[in-house]
């Protein structure tokens, strides 16, 4: 109970501290949205594009002749944009959270459109479907990841609650696809492949209690349950793609937040003009908590997470992007008259660094 009192002891005047110093930040101005209009096909800018608030027809904006465009005034919360242009098909954003703090910095990619000189017919949709995959594809927004009751803001959590998908009666992330072990799922972050997404993930299997992800981090989630993309291979189970924000172009920030079981700082902000870097770094205190209770097994993890963004020109960008964690689990073996379950647990407790 002693290191839980230094604990708080330290940790409350940090907090008010915090809000004292973003007080005026948060509170002065409403959020700003940036952004360029790019071709998906070769990366160069989508001029005079006209781009909306969904749901606010009357506030628009149109791109200059770089493609970039500006929202101001834009209150708080979840919005996602519309985009419009000639000879491209109509785009319609994911949901992003817009805060008083920073402005937002986000890439909108139109595709060309085909034309049947016969017949044109335009149908709007507001969730996208692959032409390869529309059934088999699901996709997840940061707004249904942060309201999903009970997920405590885990991907994994998250992706159990979506039809064809099964998890364990323990307290693991185990993702089961139609009924395929846990080690068939293949995991994606902005394309690059990437073994586990879980702490103390178990060999054989990719679940663990807590995720590794920061979601602070993520724009979407695709999930895959069938009909896997060409350059996905090897999946027997699901393919789960997941996609990363961009950092703020204009100042640096930071965002500090306190979990069920974690302490997680993000900072965020321009490296150079025409560059980006957020940076998550989280510690658990679970081994506190858990001394404090006399449990037999004190767990600790770490992880980190950063993505660099640099715009060499108009056409070409180069990203950077790392993850990693440490895991580590000792035997709590300052108990004191130990009883005979807690004995049996301090004899069989692996002590590992992951």
């Amino acid at each position: 109970m002693l290191n839980i009192n230094r604990f708080f002891v330290v940790l409350v005047p940090l907090i008010i501290l915090l809000s004292f110093a973003f007080h005026q930040s948060v509170y002065a101005q409403s959020g700003t949205v940036k952004g360029r209009v790019l071709n998906h096909k070769n990366n160069e800018p989508v001029p005079f594009t006209n781009i909306i608030i969904d749901g606010e027809p009357t506030r628009g904006v149109t791109s200059d002749v770089d493609g970039n465009f500006t929202f101001t005034g834009v209150n708080p919360g979840y919005i996602r944009l519309v985009a419009s242009s000639v000879g491209f098909n109509r785009f319609i954003t994911e949901d992003f959270l817009v805060t008083r703090s920073h402005p937002v910095f986000i890439d909108i990619l139109m595709s060309e459109m085909v034309v049947n000189l016969d017949a044109v017919e335009v149908r709007p949709d507001v969730i996208a479907r692959k032409p390869e995959s529309p059934v088999s594809m699901q996709t997840l927004t940061i707004q249904e990841i942060e309201r999903s009751p009970g997920s405590n803001r885990d991907i994994s959590r998250v992706i159990q609650t979506l039809p064809g998908v099964a998890s364990t009666p323990s307290f693991r992330n185990d993702v089961i696809v139609r009924g395929g072990g846990p080690s068939e799922n293949r995991f994606f972050l902005d394309g690059v492949e990437i073994p586990y997404i879980n702490h103390f993930s178990t060999q054989g299997a990719s679940g663990g209690p807590v995720g590794i992800i920061n979601v602070d981090f993520i724009r979407d989630v695709e999930l895959y349950s069938s009909a896997f993309p060409a350059n996905r291979g090897n999946a027997l189970s699901s393919v789960m793609e997941l996609k990363q924000i961009d950092g703020k172009r204009e100042k640096i920030g930071g965002r500090f937040s306190i979990g069920s079981s974690d302490i997680a700082l993000t900072l965020d902000g321009p490296i150079t003009k025409n560059s980006s870097l957020i940076l998550s770094v989280r510690r658990s205190y679970l081994q506190l908590l858990f001394s404090a209770l006399k449990l037999p097994f004190l767990p600790t993890y770490n992880d980190y997470q950063f993505k660099y963004k640099i715009d060499l020109n108009k056409r070409n960008q180069l990203t950077v992007i790392s993850l990693g964690a440490l895991d580590h689990s000792k035997l709590n073996t300052g108990i004191q008259n130990p009883d005979s379950y807690q004995q049996y647990l301090l004899g069989y407790l692996p002590v590992l660094d992951q």
